[in-house]
């Protein structure tokens, strides 16, 4: 019979979701870094063979365990099904694929269980730096096992910020003392960065996806940060556009801050 909330704990899921990102990630570190067959999709967003197949492995080890739930893949056929489904498993194979084909190491396997609309665990995987960022509702976050948390204050003086670069620019016009960070390819990452104190905040910009959202979201909220719109609002995933505005992430007091800002002179953020 199809698996429901009941049949397995979180902790048991949770398990099932590491175990099944390392082997992703592991599939995808073996094919990094030599020739591979990639093309360009809708959006013009790059997509490679690993991608493919990552995924392909992602949803045997995930739907085996919970036949019952949901999927939302970047690289899956949308199945209008997950909408009447309390619980959903949301993946981005590989975050940060345009990475990967050019070789850099800023590339993650994403993958979290949202139950009616927010991400109950999480795990994360860059297999390049060998690091497995994992959360569970409730229970904090960690990277290889360590507990992270943000970095501590709330000022933007030195803030160290990454995100879309003209939005930094802008910001950094009435904040200037806040130290834009070069690009980071994987989305997911920018955000991890910010719950483990490498980042002292982080923007994403609009026309990010559930896939790129989801696992950092609880990353950063069980690290004891925030990750929210520029009114305040949480994400809510599984929507039937699984699309959001933009976001900002930080440590609560910081983030606070930034919600001040945005409040006070929103075209700079917006």
């Amino acid at each position: 019979m199809p698996a429901t909330e009941a049949d397995i704990p979180l902790k048991a899921l949770a398990d099932v979701l590491a175990r099944a990102v390392g082997e992703a990630g592991a599939l995808a570190l073996g094919k990094f870094g030599i020739p591979i067959r990639n093309w360009t999709k809708g959006g013009n967003s790059p997509v490679c063979e690993a991608d493919i197949e990552a995924d392909l492995l992602l949803r045997d080890r995930l739907m085996h365990a919970t036949p019952g739930y949901g999927w939302l893949s970047e690289e899956s056929a949308d199945d209008p099904a997950r909408l009447v489904a309390r619980r959903v498993w949301i993946v981005d194979p590989i975050d940060g694929t345009r990475g990967f084909i050019g070789g850099r190491p800023d590339w993650a396997i994403s993958a979290a269980l949202v139950e009616d609309g927010r991400p109950i665990a999480a795990a994360l995987f860059a297999p390049v730096t060998d690091e497995l960022f994992l959360a569970v509702k409730g229970e904090g976050a960690t990277r290889n096992g360590a507990p992270i948390s943000p970095s501590d204050g709330d000022t933007l003086q030195g803030a160290r910020m990454a995100g879309p670069q003209r939005r930094l620019e802008r910001l950094r016009a009435v904040a200037p003392a806040i130290e834009i960070v070069p690009k980071i390819y994987s989305l997911a990452l920018r955000l991890a960065l910010v719950a483990t104190g490498g980042l002292d905040a982080a923007l994403a910009g609009p026309n990010s996806h559930d896939w790129d959202l989801a696992a950092a979201d609880l990353l950063v909220h069980e690290a004891g940060g925030a990750l929210t719109s520029l009114t305040g609002h949480a994400p809510t995933y599984n929507r039937p556009d699984p699309v959001h505005g933009v976001l900002v992430a930080a440590g609560r007091a910081r983030h606070a801050t930034l919600m001040q800002l945005a409040r006070a002179r929103p075209a700079d953020l917006a």
